[in-house]
């Protein structure tokens, strides 16, 4: 992981930053970039596992939300990108995946919600 300098350049590497062609306040793409045809789709298939696992609800939560607001593909290029954001932090300082941190996350983001719908 010592090739790349942070993990958006990994990103950026797989193809899954979205683009920024914008022009005198004109947005002509936002389209993912087309780089990394071969781990893109292995991402995308793992980040459709990773819906369907009961195990760590956070992705599917968060899925959910991203789903409702942006549709179902951007969702999941969300999700993959959150993968190999993971995949970056986990290979590059040697750490194992907590899934109770990520529990923790969303058991803080629904007592927010909670709180203000009182």
């Amino acid at each position: 992981m010592s090739v790349f300098i942070a993990d958006k350049h990994l990103i950026s590497w797989a193809g899954l930053s979205p683009r920024c062609n914008e022009s005198v306040k004109k947005k002509k793409s936002v389209k993912i970039t087309k780089a990394g045809v071969y781990i893109k789709p292995l991402l995308v298939q793992c980040a459709l596992c990773a819906i369907k696992d009961k195990s760590c609800p956070y992705i599917k939560v968060r899925y959910e939300s991203l789903k409702r607001r942006r549709g179902h593909k951007k969702a999941i290029i969300a999700i993959a990108r959150l993968l190999l954001t993971s995949i970056y932090h986990i290979l590059n300082t040697g750490e194992v995946f907590d899934y109770e941190r990520f529990d923790k996350i969303l058991n803080l983001s629904k007592k927010r919600k909670t709180h203000q719908k009182k």
